[in-house]
């Protein structure tokens, strides 16, 4: 990858992570008045409307049998199940265990893409994921809310680590797709069938929803999460993911908690300790030490089974 291919992966990734982290601050905006997923629905219905409409312009993309397979799987494991698993587990578990718990995806990526992609993972890189968990543990511990004990249930820290998995399999198979497609076309039909997805949740939730008293703040946060949480961010991460290895670009999904502490601090008023800076800082060194060139392991040749994956 030349230099100019490499700024613009790593500008992708760092897009990506701004516009994930902020999601989880509309996020908390648009449930003020919307139920949990109606709002999800309504965040990949309309992205996926935006997709068809691109594709009807400019021609629907063409895709194998098999490869429509694995587009399913990945939108099963994430926009489907990743999120249904995060917003059901944090009803039943603490924040902070949660945040430790979604801390481990690049961990479980590093592992499963050596057993189903093949890529080397040096020593350097599971010294970042180190890192990177530290400073995550520093970021959560340091919230002045934060209490020691094992408040919440063992049902909700299982359903986290499930979206653990959801998102590493999610990353995986993005990568193995984007081997021989676009981001584009790869994250229009991700999103599209996402949103069927969510469509049975939504319906069983219509019927109690009450219109009118749905907000414009939460309108504001629902624009937002459908056009640059939802279309932008998933482009440049299905981008960087034909560029880089799955491994270190799932490194960077650790920075979101940062961003998250800091518009948090910015846009509602919530505090940051000198603590939580310092948690961040060391994520933020994770990534610079798992990005630099000469760490960086040869490629090794691609498992042939991965075209079974």
């Amino acid at each position: 990858m030349n230099q100019n291919n490499q700024v613009i992966t790593y500008l992708a990734l760092t897009v990506t992570v701004i516009f994930w982290g902020l999601s989880f601050v509309a996020t908390k905006v648009a449930l003020e008045s919307l139920p949990t997923f109606t709002l999800i629905f309504i965040r990949f219905g309309l992205a996926a409307c935006l997709f068809l409409a691109l594709m009807m312009r400019f021609g629907f993309p063409l895709f194998t049998l098999r490869e429509h397979g694995k587009l399913l799987l990945t939108a099963m494991f994430e926009p489907g199940l990743y999120f249904i698993f995060e917003t059901i587990g944090l009803q039943h578990t603490t924040a902070p265990k949660a945040a430790l718990i979604i801390a481990t995806i690049p961990l479980a990526v590093t592992v499963l893409a050596s057993l189903l992609l093949g890529e080397r993972t040096s020593m350097l890189s599971f010294l970042g994921i180190g890192i990177s968990l530290a400073g995550i543990s520093i970021l959560v511990v340091g919230d002045p809310q934060f209490r020691w004990g094992w408040g919440g249930s063992l049902v909700g820290d299982i359903l986290i680590f499930g979206a653990v998995i959801s998102a590493a399999f999610y990353i995986i198979c993005a990568r193995d797709l984007g081997r021989n497609h676009t981001a584009l076309e790869i994250t229009g039909l991700q999103i599209i069938y996402g949103a069927f997805f969510y469509a049975p949740a939504f319906l069983w939730e219509l019927p109690g929803i009450n219109w009118s008293a749905i907000s414009g703040r939460s309108l504001t946060a629902v624009v937002y999460l459908t056009v640059f949480a939802t279309v932008a961010a998933f482009m440049c991460y299905n981008y960087a993911l034909t560029r880089i290895s799955a491994s270190r670009a799932s490194l960077f999904i650790n920075c979101i908690p940062v961003v998250t502490a800091l518009g948090a601090w910015v846009l509602l008023g919530e505090k940051l300790t000198r603590i939580q800076i310092g948690g961040g800082t060391l994520v933020l060194l994770s990534i610079c030490l798992t990005s630099l060139p000469v760490f960086r392991p040869a490629p090794r040749k691609l498992k042939e089974s991965v075209a079974e994956v």
